[in-house]
């Protein structure tokens, strides 16, 4: 591979651990992200012709760190950074850290500071710890782009106005943080098994390293929930090789090919499941994960044993009630009892998920399973004004091209 393609290469899987690193160096976001900038800038003028380095990773933060020193010195930015401070990043050794002080854990757990408001803490580690842009974290929130944006600026003064530590929490306060931490690993994992919008149906660099960023929290923090949610990644996970063609076109749970599945996933998954409810200390993310399991068990869609799922979506809505949760209930109950008896939970939701693609998809199957073609149609049409997801807008139109061609028939 020549050294430009090397470059968009590590840029695509690097950038964010290099910024981390330098965050960590220059303790301010704006500074570092001028860095990261610069370091690439560099990349691409000297990798083709001396060459690219062994260790790009450490060329890029070195690269960023002098001349962001360089940069403070020429325009005098020492408001943030006095010279004696300047000197110690400039003489901070190349060596790697520990896992347990992994600069992207750092970095997430900087982000999820409790004097920042929750949505503020989400926002900011998706947009400065997993480079999605603005206008994806918005559709992750059902908000408008510009209150993002505007959170993440408010969060960066508050952590610059406050000086809030750039460090992974004393064992004494990291249970407290560590809910925030784990629904913006939740979003994050989301968007990379499901992406939101684009021309793949998954962005396997997001969900791959909320697992390893999952890891080092079980590892840190070996809580039930934390271990619910990474066994909830592995089983989602174990099954993306099943979830698109070749051609990238969407394939549904019951028609994929479950000799595709990652069995090691699974095992590993449901292992951690297991783990977790016997801790008696479980919330939403081993309830998730224990829905999930069953699914992943099965030898077929028929073949799932909808009632367990149904049961554990009751505890899941006593714990953590929500439209969505109500919705994937409805679904189990369609699959156990008929179509008629999900779609009658599906119709008392849809002003609740009015925005929400995969209610009126769902809605949408079951008129279309109980031949009620009108109502199918419009249910279509619906989910598709409001999905981004290109895989998906295919499959939703062929079902409406469908749906018309029976009509002519």
């Amino acid at each position: 591979m020549h050294a430009g393609g090397v470059l968009e290469d590590v840029y695509r899987k690097e950038s964010r651990r290099v910024f981390a690193t330098l965050v960590r160096l220059l303790g301010d976001f704006d500074l570092a992200e001028e860095a990261l900038s610069e370091a690439f800038r560099a990349a691409l003028e000297q990798w083709p012709c001396e060459g690219v380095p062994a260790n790009p990773r450490a060329w890029l933060v070195s690269a960023g760190r002098f001349k962001a020193i360089d940069a403070i010195r020429r325009q005098g930015r020492f408001s943030s950074l006095d010279e004696e401070q300047l000197e110690a990043i400039a003489a901070e050794p190349e060596a790697e850290k520990e896992a347990i002080e992994d600069d992207r854990l750092r970095l997430i757990f900087t982000c999820c500071h409790p004097a920042l408001a929750p949505e503020a803490q989400v926002a900011l580690t998706l947009r400065e710890v997993c480079g999605l842009k603005t206008e994806e974290i918005a559709r992750a929130f059902l908000a408008p782009a510009t209150a993002i944006a505007q959170r993440i600026v408010r969060a960066k003064t508050k952590i610059r106005d406050a000086r809030i530590p750039y460090e992974v929490p004393r064992k004494d306060a990291l249970a407290e943080r560590l809910d925030a931490v784990l629904r913006v690993l939740y979003l994050v994992f989301n968007e990379g098994y499901s992406a939101s919008s684009g021309e793949s149906v998954t962005r396997g660099e997001l969900s791959q390293e909320a697992i390893r960023v999952g890891r080092l929290l079980v590892e840190l923090l070996p809580e039930a929930e934390a271990m619910g949610l990474l066994a909830l990644m592995l089983i989602q996970e174990s099954r993306r090789a099943a979830r698109s063609r070749a051609d990238g076109e969407l394939v549904l749970l019951e028609d994929q090919d479950r000799s595709l599945w990652d069995r090691a996933l699974i095992a590993e998954g449901v292992e951690l499941t297991t783990r977790a409810l016997r801790t008696r200390m479980f919330g939403p993310y081993c309830l998730q994960a224990a829905i999930a399991a069953v699914h992943v068990e099965a030898p077929s869609t028929k073949q799932t044993d909808w009632s367990e799922i149904i049961g554990l979506y009751d505890v899941l809505s006593r714990l953590d009630p929500s439209p969505v949760v109500a919705l994937n209930r409805a679904v189990a109950v369609a699959m156990r009892d008929g179509a008629e008896a999900g779609l009658a939970l599906v119709d008392s939701l849809l002003p609740a998920l009015e925005g929400y693609h995969l209610a009126h998809a769902a809605h949408a199957d079951l008129c279309r399973r109980l031949g009620r073609r009108h109502d199918a149609l419009a249910s279509y049409a619906k989910a598709l004004s409001l999905s981004r997801q290109e895989p998906e807008r295919r499959f939703l139109q062929r079902r409406i091209d469908q749906l018309g061609k029976r009509r002519l028939s």
